[in-house]
C-alpha cells in the first residue's frame, strides 16, 4: 500500500491544474494524481470525433499561470499540446498514474485517512492507496458510454449507430447519408467537420438551442500581439475582457432576454438568409442560457446548412426501419450510419463506491457546503465547474482553496475537516442541488436525485456566479462553525 498527503483523481483540466498548485502552494506535500485512462486530458482524450473542440474560449478555459497564444475556441488536439506543456514544464509527469481506475474508496475514522483500491486497467492489477485528503477532479460525466435514448426499432436497423462519445476511429462515412440526432455542442462540432465528406448529413432534434456566432479570434488580443505585449500581459487583459463581456452577456439574459434572444437569431439568420425557417429549427422555447449556448466559431455549422450539404429537421423519432429512421411527423430517412449525439450520463463522485466507516455513503443525504464539500463526508472536496462559464475557472478557485485548507489543517494539527450545519442553519429550507428555473440540461435533470441537498443560505449552495466565488471562496473563514476539525 502505497501512502500519499493528497490524492488528486483525474488528470483532466481540473486534475492538472490542481497538481500545479498543489506543487507550487505546497511543495511539501506529497501527491499522487490517478487517472483512469491511458493519458492526460479528460474529455480531449476520450473524445475523438471529427471537428471536436473546445465550447469555452482558451483565454479562460486556459490556466491563469500559462498564457494562451492561440484562438479562442480551441481544437483538442491544441489543448492537449497546451496541457502537455504544462506537465512538462512543472514536472508533473512523475506523480501522474494512468490506467488507474478506483473502484472504490472507504474512509477510517480510526485512521483519519481514506483506503483507495484502484484496478490497473492494462494489466487488471489491483493497487491500494491510504490518503489523508481525497480532490475529485475526474469530471462530471461518464466516460465510458454517452446518452442513448431507448428508441424503438434500433434492433432492426441495419445500418451502423454510433455515439459522439465513443466514435469509432476507423469509422467511414465518405459518400454516406449520416442521420445526427440531437441539438447541441456536439453536433454543432461535429456536422461541419463530416459535410464535405458524406452524400448528405442531416441533423434531427427535437427541440432547437440557441447558438452563438462569430470570428474565432479576439481583436483585443490580434491587436496586442501586433503592438508585441508580451505573451502574460495578453493572456492576462484578454482573459479579464472574456471574464467581462460573458458576466455581462449573463445579466443581460435574466434582465432582457428577448433582445438578447434576437441577438443570437440574427447572427444565425444573417447567414442563412431570410428565407429560412428560423423560428422552427433555431428558436427555442426558453430564455437565452437555461441551458448551455453552442459556440459555432465563423459560423461553420450553418455554412454547412446554406451550402446544402446538411438538412434540419425538428422532429422526433417515431421507430428506427432497416434502413433509417421514421418520424413522428409521418417523414421517412434513409441513412448509412445514424449518429446520436445526445449527450451523457453524468457520474457522481466518479461512479466509484464511497463509504464513511463502513456505511455506503448516499450522497443525496447530504448537504453541499458550496458546491465543494459535503456534510458528513471528510476530508474531501469535489470540483465541479461553471454551468455558463469556463470550467477552469472554478477549479483553480477551489485549488487555492484546497492548498489554504491543508495549510491551515496543518498548522491546527488537525488530521480531520468535517462540514455540518450551523445551529442556524438546523431549520434551513433544503432544495435540489440546482434549480431547474436556473438551468436544465437533460443530463443534470437525470441526475439530480443522485445529487446532494442545497441551502437557501449562500454557504450551503453552488454558486454558478464566478464574481460571486471570487469573492466569497478566498475569503472563506475556515474557522467558521461550519468547519469541525480533529486532531485524533
Amino acid at each position: 500500500m502505497e501512502e500519499f498527503d493528497v490524492m488528486v483523481v483525474g488528470a483532466g483540466i481540473a486534475g492538472v491544474g490542481g497538481a500545479y498548485h498543489l506543487s507550487s502552494q505546497r511543495p511539501d506535500s506529497s501527491f499522487v494524481v490517478l487517472e483512469s485512462q491511458d493519458n492526460f486530458g479528460g474529455t480531449w482524450w476520450s473524445h475523438n470525433y471529427p471537428g471536436i473542440r473546445s465550447d469555452s474560449d482558451l483565454h479562460t478555459y486556459g490556466y491563469r499561470f500559462k498564457p494562451w497564444t492561440g484562438p479562442p475556441i480551441a481544437t483538442a488536439d491544441e489543448i492537449l499540446k497546451y496541457m502537455g506543456e504544462v506537465i512538462d514544464e512543472n514536472d508533473l509527469g512523475d506523480h501522474i498514474r494512468y490506467n488507474h481506475k478506483i473502484t472504490s474508496a472507504k474512509w477510517s475514522s480510526e485512521k483519519n485517512k481514506w483506503f483507495i483500491e484502484a484496478t490497473k486497467t492494462d494489466t487488471e492489477e489491483t493497487h491500494y492507496f491510504a490518503v489523508n485528503f481525497l480532490w475529485m477532479c475526474q469530471g462530471y460525466y461518464r466516460h465510458s458510454e454517452g446518452f442513448t435514448p431507448d428508441w424503438p426499432g434500433m434492433n432492426e436497423y441495419q445500418g451502423q449507430i454510433v455515439h459522439t462519445e465513443t466514435w469509432p476511429k476507423e469509422l467511414d462515412y465518405a459518400d454516406k447519408k449520416v442521420i445526427v440526432i440531437g441539438s447541441g455542442a456536439s453536433s454543432a462540432t461535429l456536422i461541419p467537420a463530416i459535410a464535405d465528406s458524406c452524400e448528405h448529413v442531416t441533423l434531427v432534434q427535437r427541440s432547437p438551442i440557441y447558438y452563438g456566432t462569430g470570428r474565432n479570434s479576439d481583436e483585443l488580443a490580434e491587436t496586442l500581439r501586433e503592438l508585441e505585449v508580451d505573451d502574460e500581459w495578453i493572456h492576462e487583459i484578454v482573459r479579464r475582457k472574456m471574464l467581462r463581456d460573458t458576466s455581462i452577456f449573463m445579466r443581460r439574459t435574466f434582465e432582457e432576454p428577448e433582445i438578447v434572444k434576437e441577438e443570437l437569431l440574427t447572427g444565425v439568420r444573417d447567414i442563412l438568409g431570410p428565407d429560412y425557417d428560423i423560428d422552427t429549427h433555431f428558436t427555442p422555447d426558453y430564455r437565452p442560457w437555461r441551458q448551455r449556448v453552442a459556440l459555432v466559431p465563423d459560423g461553420d455549422f450553418f455554412k454547412s446548412i446554406k451550402a446544402g450539404q446538411v438538412s434540419v429537421l425538428t422532429d422526433e423519432i417515431e421507430t428506427f426501419t432497416e434502413s433509417g429512421v421514421l418520424l413522428k411527423s409521418g417523414t421517412v430517412l434513409e441513412a448509412d450510419i445514424v449518429v446520436a449525439a445526445t449527450g451523457f450520463n453524468m457520474n457522481v463522485l466518479g461512479d466509484i463506491n464511497f463509504s464513511i466507516d463502513e456505511a455506503p455513503l448516499v450522497l443525496s443525504d447530504t448537504v453541499t457546503y458550496r458546491g465543494m464539500m459535503f456534510t458528513g463526508v471528510p476530508n474531501l472536496l469535489w470540483v465541479f465547474g461553471y454551468f455558463r462559464g469556463s470550467w477552469t475557472l472554478r477549479s483553480e478557485l477551489l485549488s487555492d482553496f484546497v492548498c489554504r485548507l491543508l495549510t491551515h489543517m496543518k498548522s491546527k494539527e488537525a488530521k480531520r475537516v468535517d462540514v455540518k450545519l450551523r445551529p442556524e442553519d438546523e431549520d434551513m429550507e433544503l432544495l435540489p442541488w440546482q434549480d431547474p428555473e436556473n438551468f436544465n440540461p437533460g443530463y443534470l435533470t437525470r441526475a439530480m436525485p443522485f445529487l446532494p441537498k442545497s441551502g437557501v443560505k449562500p454557504e450551503w449552495h453552488h454558486s454558478q456566479d464566478f464574481w460571486e466565488d471570487l469573492d466569497e471562496i478566498p475569503n472563506i473563514d475556515l474557522d467558521g462553525l461550519e468547519f469541525v476539525y480533529s486532531q485524533d
